[in-house]
């Protein structure tokens, strides 16, 4: 697929097939993964790959959508706070924007796959946590079904370029 065709077909999927990925759609969803750029590339993330077949009660903990476990595999981006790069003038971490960069590319790679995603940010970070046995230093910033695509995208106007944008 060209750029501009995969940044205008991904949408937020709700409606998932009963299909596994293949492995190789897999690896090449997580590829993205590594090329994603983070802060002084200090890469400070990590991936989880969860089963929903094997996982869907704990995962309707996190998120509670139907929808959310229909597909076979789920994503989570989880940040390391002592691993992302801190700025000095502020003391700002931005763990939390690394971890969205690298989900961003991952749906943009499953989109030029064929496969459906949709960003959760929207779900119990305890419960999150839980699941994950995350740690103080982990942060689980965003999840995602990863899968064949089983419902249309809903109407979703967008601003004008002029709305957002601010010319000094």
């Amino acid at each position: 697929m060209e750029f501009d065709e995969v940044i205008n077909k991904r949408y937020s999927v709700r409606g998932y097939l009963d299909k596994e990925v293949s492995k190789e759609d897999l690896e090449y969803v997580l590829k993205a993964a590594t090329i994603a750029p983070t802060g002084v590339n200090y890469q400070p993330f990590k991936v989880y790959v969860i089963d929903t077949k094997k996982n869907k009660e704990a995962l309707k903990e996190v998120y509670p959508s139907e929808w959310f476990t229909q597909a076979p595999i789920v994503l989570g981006v989880v940040g390391l706070k002592d691993k992302a790069w801190t700025r000095k003038y502020d003391d700002y971490n931005i763990v939390d924007i690394d971890a969205t960069i690298v989900m961003d590319y991952m749906i943009l790679a499953a989109t030029n796959k064929g496969l459906g995603t949709c960003y959760i940010g929207a779900f119990n970070p305890e419960k999150a946590r839980e699941f994950l046995d995350l740690d103080d230093n982990e942060v689980p910033v965003l999840f995602t079904p990863l899968g064949y695509i089983d419902a249309e995208p809903r109407d979703t106007p967008r601003k004008e370029i002029d709305e957002f944008t601010v010319y000094i």
